[in-house]
Parts: C-alpha cells; sequence; structure tokens
C-alpha cells in the first residue's frame, strides 16, 4: 500500500513542477526590484523637479520594465526548459539580427550604437544576446558531452563569437566579458578541456588587444578601463565617475544619511546615478548595512541558482544555470567593484537595480530559466 502510496504522490508531483518552485530564487530579484524604484526616485527627482519635468518620469519606466520582466519570468518558467531548447534556435537568429540592425539603424548614445529608440522607450538587444546564447550554447554542448574535441570546440566558440563580434562593433565590452564568462563557465562544466579554455582565453585578450588598437573602442572608453588604476594622474577626467562614487559610498557610513537624504546623490554629483552606478546610491542613502543586505539577496539568487544546476535533471538544464550564475556574478562583481574604485568602468548595469528596461527583462527571464530546471528536476 505504502508503495503505490508513494508511486502515486510521485506522479503528482512530476506532473507539477509548480510545487517545486524555489521562493528563495524569485523572491530576492522582486525585492532588489522594489529597492531599485526607491533608490532611482532619490537620485533623480530633484533634477527632474528643477528641470521642471516628472520627477517619476524615470520611475514609470522602470515600473513597466519589471512588470514586462515579471511576465517573461511566469513564460520562460512555465515552458519545459527542454522545449525552450529548440525554440531558443529562432531568438538566437532574431537576435542576430537585431545585432546587424542596430549597427546600421540604432541610436548613437555618447559614442555607442547599442540600442533602439521606441518612442519613450529603448531596446538594446546585446542584453537579449545573453540569454539566447546561453540556451543556444548550452544545448549544443549538451548534445555533444564528453565530445568537445577540437571541431566541436570551434563551432560551440562560433555559436558565441559571432553575436560577440556584433557587440564588440557597437562597441561594448562590458557585455562582451560577461557573455564571455558564462561561455567559460558552460564550457568548463560541459568537459571542454584546460589546455582548450587558456587557448580561448589567450585569443579573447589577443582580440580585445587588436580592437583597441584598430580604433573599435572610443578613446574615453579606453580612459576608463584604465584609469582606475592611477585616478590620480588621470588627464582627461575620465576618472570623475569613480572619484564621485567613492565619495558618496563613503558619505554612508555603517547606516547611511537616510532614504532620499543622501546629500551627493540629491546634488546629482555622480554622473549616471541611477543607471550604472545606482549602488552609490545605496550606499550613501542606506550606508554599509543596506549595502550588504544588497548583496545578501544577489548571494542568495547566485547560492539558489547553483543549487538548481547541481541537482538538474539532465546536463542541458545544469549548464543553463552554470552560464547564468556565472554573468550574474561577474555583472555584480564589475558593477559594485568600479563603484568602489577597484575595478574599470565598464558601463554594465546591475542586474534589476540599475534603471534600463532590457536588462530587467532579461534578468528576469534568465531568473525564470534557472526556476524552471529547478522546477522540473524530478521529471
Amino acid at each position: 500500500m505504502a508503495t503505490v502510496v508513494s508511486s502515486e504522490r510521485k506522479s503528482r508531483l512530476q506532473a507539477s513542477p509548480l510545487v517545486h518552485l524555489d521562493p528563495l530564487l524569485v523572491i530576492p530579484p522582486i525585492l532588489i526590484s522594489g529597492l531599485s524604484l526607491l533608490m532611482i526616485y532619490s537620485s533623480t527627482h530633484t533634477r527632474l523637479a528643477e528641470a521642471h519635468q516628472d520627477p517619476l518620469y524615470y520611475v514609470k519606466r522602470q515600473a513597466i520594465a519589471i512588470v514586462i520582466g515579471l511576465v517573461a519570468m511566469v513564460i520562460v518558467a512555465a515552458i519545459d526548459y527542454r522545449r525552450l531548447r529548440e525554440l531558443a534556435l529562432w531568438g538566437y537568429g532574431a537576435t542576430l539580427l537585431t545585432l546587424v540592425a542596430v549597427l546600421g539603424v540604432g541610436a548613437q548614445v555618447k559614442g555607442a550604437q547599442a540600442r533602439f529608440d521606441l518612442g519613450p522607450f529603448q531596446m538594446q538587444p546585446s542584453e537579449f544576446a545573453k540569454f539566447f546564447i546561453v540556451l543556444v550554447l548550452a544545448g549544443y554542448c549538451a548534445i555533444h558531452r564528453g565530445e568537445l574535441d577540437g571541431r566541436r570546440l570551434a563551432i560551440a566558440v562560433g555559436i558565441a563569437a559571432v553575436p560577440m563580434g556584433l557587440i564588440i562593433l557597437q562597441p561594448d565590452l562590458g557585455t562582451d566579458l560577461v557573455v564571455l564568462f558564462g561561455v567559460f563557465a558552460i564550457l568548463a562544466m560541459a568537459g571542454a578541456r584546460a589546455r582548450h579554455l587558456v587557448v580561448l582565453a589567450l585569443l579573447g585578450l589577443t582580440v580585445a588587444t587588436i580592437a583597441i588598437r584598430l580604433g573599435v573602442l572610443e578613446q574615453y572608453q579606453i580612459d576608463r578601463l584604465t584609469s582606475f588604476a592611477a585616478p590620480n594622474k588621470d588627464t582627461a577626467n575620465s576618472a570623475y565617475n569613480q572619484n564621485e562614487s567613492k565619495i558618496t559610498i563613503g558619505n554612508g557610513g555603517l547606516l547611511g544619511k537616510g532614504l532620499f537624504q543622501g546629500m551627493q546623490t540629491n546634488a546629482s554629483h555622480v554622473p549616471e546615478q541611477h543607471t550604472d552606478f545606482i549602488f552609490t546610491a545605496v550606499g550613501e542613502e542606506l550606508g554599509f548595512v543596506g549595502s550588504a543586505l544588497l548583496l545578501a539577496l544577489f548571494a542568495l539568487v547566485v547560492w539558489r541558482s547553483w543549487q538548481a544546476a547541481r541537482v538538474s535533471s539532465d546536463l542541458f538544464g545544469t549548464l543553463c544555470c552554470a552560464g547564468i550564475v556565472a554573468m550574474l556574478v561577474l555583472q555584480v562583481f564589475e558593477n559594485v567593484g568600479m563603484t568602489m574604485g577597484i575595478m574599470p568602468v565598464t558601463g554594465i548595469p546591475l542586474p534589476w537595480m540599475s534603471y534600463g528596461g532590457s536588462s530587467v527583462i532579461v534578468w528576469f527571464a534568465c531568473v525564470g530559466l534557472v526556476a524552471n530546471v529547478s522546477m522540473r528536476r524530478f521529471s
């Protein structure tokens, strides 16, 4: 009788993956997004009011992106991830087309041609490329598990290299670095040999060097990448953002100045504070304690995503989770590190926190994919 009951219960659980939804995975991004709205308002409302504009201008648009992101997370989690592997090629192809199109008709902002302006909203194809590169590369590597010889490894690298090449032409080195970290994680988990990974790393460094030598990167981007190492020798104000960022974070102390009470933040001393440097607003207004709690939420997502990779029922799910974990870790470390002066300024956003619809939507979709793998670990 016990055996019959156990079999029935197992069948019921396998038929209802929602039973296995991990709240510790999906709740932290929602909490981070809620904090994002507060920090975006805090870092923009004063200057918007002074310009006689709606103080909630950026908050409203971020809120819309969060809602779309939540819908994307639900949709991605609802479709069996093994089915998503079949659909991913269409998304990958569409992403390549948009990456080509943005180089021709995209809006040029601060030397980079990386987005489409769609009325009051912007769409950045390189953000969506992260999601589809992970899916397609993980699918290919799962099929050829233990068989990544030179030819197959070259194909795997090509899957990532084509969109990454288009992204560097925008130019957007920061996004490429994030994608590269995810690619290495997937290849390593799929059984690529260490010497092949070393060769790929050296190849990537060579390509980056060539891109700089050929002038693919703007001079201001090169200055931002190098100024953090010697900010006192900066002659082109390329380290200004980072210097003001460190002052703002240090101004918060242990407990912070209080919500909406940051002097540096209200005075708009940190350029791009609501986007790439949103962590400075947290540091000043919520202090070390608030910043640590925010990083703890990110750590919780990383931990639960890694757990999903470990318990996945197949290699494809494991590789998807591993790629997302690697990208998330690097992106958070790089963004927070650049605000503290220990990493170069690369212009990548803080997931779920920085203002920017494409990034928010894609990172919610990534969480949906991880949740998908976790929920179906018994099927």
